[in-house]
C-alpha cells in the first residue's frame, strides 16, 4: 500500500472537521467503486487508499498518532495499523453505509464484501492484549510471540442460506407514514446479517458453530514505540459463524517497564550519576547505564554540579526513522552527610580558601536556564 500523505490523498487540509472528512472520503469512493469502474486496478487501488486514509483521519487517536509520527505510527509487520493492508472485504464491512445507497446498496466486484441484495460479511468481534516490553525492547524493536484464546469455527461446522432473508442479511419492512408507504431495510434478526444459518454442529460446538480455541501469535513490534500505543495485527481476533465470514483483529496496547536508571523523555533518555566532591575536583573517568551496555564517560575536573553531558544518538529511535534521540547525563555532587574529625578540620581549613569560593563564570548556567535547554 502506498505510503502516500492520507490528507492529499483525501485532499483536504489537516485543518479539516470530521464532516469535511467524511464527505471528502464519500466524495473520492464514489469516484474510485469498482461498480463504477470494473476491472479498473488503478481505481481499486486509489479505492483502498481513500479508505485507508479515512479509516485514520476519522478515528481521533489514529488521527493524532499520525500527526504526531506520521505513517510509522502504524509500521510493523503483521498487518499492524489504521487501515493498513485494508481489503475489499475490511472496507465494505466498515463503510459501505456511507457510500453504499449511490449504488444501490450492491457490490459485486474484487471478490465481494456484498452480494447483489446487499448481504454484508459478517466481520469477528476484536481481541485485546497488553504486551509489556524494556526499554531495552522498545529500542531495538521487538517479535514478540503471545498467547491468545480465540473463537474459530468449529471443524466440521456447515451453514445454509437464512430461509428469513434469503441469503441477504437484511429485511424490507414497508410502514405508512404521513409521507406516504416508505420502504426500510433492516438487519435480519435470525442470521444477524450474515445471510446464514446453522446447518451441522460439531460436538463441543455453541449454538453458532463455534469454540474456543489457543492460538499463538508472533508480533512483530518495531523499535520506538510508546507507552499506550495500540497495534492491530489483521485476521488475529475472533472468527465469526457463517462461510463467508472474516476474523476480527488483535489490537495490542504497549506498556512500557520502567527501566532502573534511565528514564524515558519521548525519543530521549535521562541518566543521574552522582559523584564525591574529591571526583568532581579531580576529574574521573566514570561508566555509566545505557542501553545494550555501560558507557565510558569523562569528567573535566572541576566540574559543577547540575551539568549535563549530552551523549548524542543513544537514546530511542524514532518511529519517523529519523535517527535516536540522545541520552542525557545529569552530573550530581554528592555532599556527605557525615564527617570525621580529620575530614571537618580539612573543610574548616577551606572556608576562606579562595579556590573554593563559589566563582561562577558566564558560561555556567543557572538551573533554570538548564531546563530551558533540556526541553528545547
Amino acid at each position: 500500500m502506498s505510503k502516500k500523505d492520507y490528507y492529499e490523498i483525501l485532499g483536504i487540509s489537516k485543518g479539516a472537521s470530521a464532516e469535511e472528512i467524511k464527505k471528502a472520503y464519500r466524495k473520492k469512493a464514489i469516484q474510485y467503486h469498482p461498480d463504477k469502474n470494473p476491472g479498473d486496478k488503478e481505481a481499486e487501488e486509489n479505492f483502498k487508499m481513500a479508505a485507508e486514509a479515512y479509516e485514520v483521519l476519522s478515528d481521533a487517536d489514529k488521527k493524532a498518532r499520525y500527526d504526531q509520527y506520521g505513517h510509522a505510527a502504524f509500521d510493523g509487520a503483521g498487518g499492524f495499523g489504521g487501515g493498513h493492508h485494508m481489503n475489499m472485504d475490511d472496507i465494505f464491512s466498515q463503510f459501505g453505509d456511507i457510500f453504499g445507497s449511490a449504488f444501490g446498496g450492491g457490490f459485486s466486484g474484487f471478490g465481494g464484501g456484498f452480494s447483489g441484495g446487499g448481504q454484508r460479511r459478517v466481520k469477528g468481534s476484536n481481541l485485546r492484549i497488553k504486551v509489556k516490553l524494556t526499554l531495552e525492547e522498545i529500542v531495538n524493536g521487538v517479535e514478540k510471540k503471545v498467547k491468545v484464546k480465540r473463537k474459530v469455527q468449529a471443524k466440521g461446522v456447515t451453514y445454509k442460506t437464512c430461509p428469513t432473508c434469503n441469503g441477504s442479511g437484511q429485511i424490507m419492512k414497508v410502514a405508512n407514514t404521513i409521507l406516504g408507504r416508505m420502504q426500510t431495510a433492516t438487519t435480519c434478526t435470525t442470521c444477524s446479517g450474515s445471510g446464514q444459518i446453522l446447518d451441522h454442529k460439531p460436538s463441543g460446538a455453541d449454538a453458532y458453530g463455534m469454540i474456543m480455541e489457543d492460538d499463538t501469535v508472533s508480533i512483530k513490534i518495531p523499535a520506538g514505540v510508546v507507552d499506550g500505543m495500540q497495534l492491530k495485527v489483521s485476521g488475529k481476533g475472533n472468527e465469526a459463524p457463517g462461510s463467508n465470514s472474516i476474523p476480527g483483529d488483535l489490537i495490542v496496547a504497549i506498556e512500557e517497564q520502567e527501566h532502573e536508571f534511565l528514564k524515558r523523555e519521548g525519543e530521549n533518555l535521562h541518566y543521574d550519576l552522582y559523584i564525591s566532591i574529591a571526583e568532581a575536583a579531580l576529574g574521573v573517568s566514570k561508566e555509566i547505564e545505557a542501553v545494550g551496555g555501560k558507557v565510558r564517560i569523562k569528567l573535566d575536573e572541576g566540574i559543577q554540579s547540575g551539568k549535563i553531558l549530552r551523549l548524542r544518538g543513544k537514546g530511542v529511535p524514532s518511529l519517523n526513522g529519523y535517527g535516536n534521540g540522545d541520552l542525557l547525563v545529569h552530573v550530581n555532587v554528592w555532599t556527605p552527610k557525615k564527617l570525621s574529625k580529620e575530614q571537618k578540620e580539612f573543610f574548616e581549613k577551606m572556608l576562606n580558601d579562595e579556590n573554593f569560593k563559589p566563582s561562577p563564570e558566564k558560561d555556567d548556567k543557572s538551573f533554570f536556564e538548564k531546563v530551558k535547554d533540556m526541553f528545547s
